[in-house]
């Protein structure tokens, strides 16, 4: 599979915010895709599931 990135909404569990942001996205060992980016604010750790590969 190619690099694939996820443009969108994340929510940041420390601002307790919503937040437009762009990341990579990975598969996990259960095969669930999930886009992994970082808080443009904070800089805290951000993911969004995204479902089934």
């Amino acid at each position: 599979m190619a690099d694939e990135t996820y443009s969108g909404e994340f929510y940041c569990v420390k601002c307790k915010d919503k937040r437009k942001a762009e990341g990579n996205v990975v598969v996990n060992d259960k095969g669930t895709r999930m886009a992994k980016a970082k808080c443009p604010e904070c800089g805290t750790n951000l993911n969004r599931i995204l479902g089934r590969a």
